[in-house]
């Protein structure tokens, strides 16, 4: 049975090996072209086909699987560093009528809108095809500095009004990226995955979940239910103060992340996450000012204070929340993360119906003695 199960084991492998050189090694480009070396990109259903010639030239061809119209694809070496800042792109963008246009695009911010330029090696020949859910873009370079190992990069995204868009941001994305050899052959995948960048953005994320997101909510609940309690009194006010100050220092260390990936991140992806962001900020400083400027429970001010404050607090928390996810659909990290805020969030809820229908039954049995108590000093009064 075990000899079975190895020989089984084996015929798949095989199988599975056979395949993949079948879809990398014997697909038959529409031009007749032949290549030498062909390695398939371990994301984003993409393939690198070359031929290496004697004189540092590269006949290269980029295929990527599963395009569609209004699509951008992009297969890039960059010479100086990795990732996508210094990236020399060749591109092929579709078009809504199927159309294709290949051009050279040396990237230089993370906002890129992939504008055609010249790169820092030569690139004597480009151009692009597609053919069903394929788009291929064939080239030649000239390899730069009479080398042959170099950083790659590949990418695929949005076309809007023929303007690439910014990539998502998903693991596949995040990890296109590797080296490549064109004399040995042998590819690598994966390295830093997007760097520093990646790393503020996980930082900013986390920062924020945890100020905006959870502390926030945390204070709040204090503030509603404490002092309901006599014993909490008032002691509710500073856990409530300590609670929200502590919030915001680190919430404002999130929004100081923020603002330099702003800068490094721009477009439309990340617009209504950056305002959104910008508007917590504000309010959040706002009830930092209005702790400063809290009337005496005496004043007939108070009232108008509480409804500012209560409003203002509640937006903030509900709008956190928004953010938080919005944020988690930009850096697209594994699923558990979501699903571990959303239990946090599921488990202050809960403990907050809890806790609201144990306030209005303490809050119904006082105000009923208080009424007892009223109503047998009124009797006492009239028998006397």
């Amino acid at each position: 049975m075990g000899k079975f199960l190895s020989v089984l084991f084996c015929i798949l492998i095989s199988n599975l090996a056979v395949s993949s050189a079948q879809n990398c090694n014997t697909y038959a480009f529409r031009n007749n072209a032949i290549y030498a070396t062909c390695v398939s990109l371990p994301v984003l259903d993409s393939h690198l086909h070359w031929n290496y010639l004697t004189n540092g030239t590269v006949d290269l061809a980029f295929r990527h699987t599963g395009a569609t119209t209004s699509q951008w694809v992009a297969w890039a070496l960059n010479i100086g560093g990795s990732g996508m800042i210094g990236a020399q792109a060749l591109v092929a963008v579709t078009s809504p009528n199927g159309s294709v246009q290949a051009y050279t695009s040396a990237v230089s911010s993370y906002g890129t809108s992939l504008q055609p330029s010249t790169l820092s090696f030569e690139v004597p020949r480009i151009t692009a095809e597609r053919v069903n859910d394929v788009v291929v873009i064939y080239a030649t370079i000239v390899l730069p500095n009479g080398g042959t190992g170099f950083n790659q990069v590949w990418q695929v995204g949005p076309v809007d009004n023929g303007v690439p868009g910014i990539h998502a941001l998903g693991s596949d994305n995040r990890g296109s990226v590797g080296r490549v050899d064109f004399i040995s052959g042998q590819t690598t995948s994966g390295g830093r995955v997007g760097g520093s960048l990646v790393r503020r953005r996980n930082t900013h994320g986390v920062l924020n979940a945890v100020s905006w997101g959870v502390m926030m909510p945390m204070g709040a609940m204090t503030a509603r239910y404490l002092k309901v309690f006599k014993v909490g009194n008032p002691a509710w006010f500073y856990i409530h103060a300590a609670c929200q100050t502590s919030a915001y220092i680190v919430g404002v260390a999130g929004w100081a992340t923020g603002l330099k990936l702003g800068g490094d991140s721009t477009g439309i992806t990340f617009e209504s996450h950056r305002n959104i962001g910008i508007i917590l900020f504000s309010l959040g400083t706002l009830q930092v000012f209005a702790l400063l400027l809290r009337p005496k429970p005496d004043n007939k001010y108070r009232i108008y204070w509480n409804v500012y404050h209560h409003g203002l607090g509640y937006a903030v928390i509900a709008l956190s929340i928004v953010n938080v996810y919005k944020g988690l659909d930009i850096l697209d990290p594994e699923k558990k993360w979501k699903n571990a805020y959303t239990g946090i969030l599921i488990g202050l809820g809960v403990v907050a119906v809890l806790l609201e229908a144990f306030t209005w039954f303490i809050v119904l049995k006082r105000k009923k003695e208080d009424q007892r108590t009223h109503a047998g000093a009124n009797g006492y009064g009239q028998s006397v």
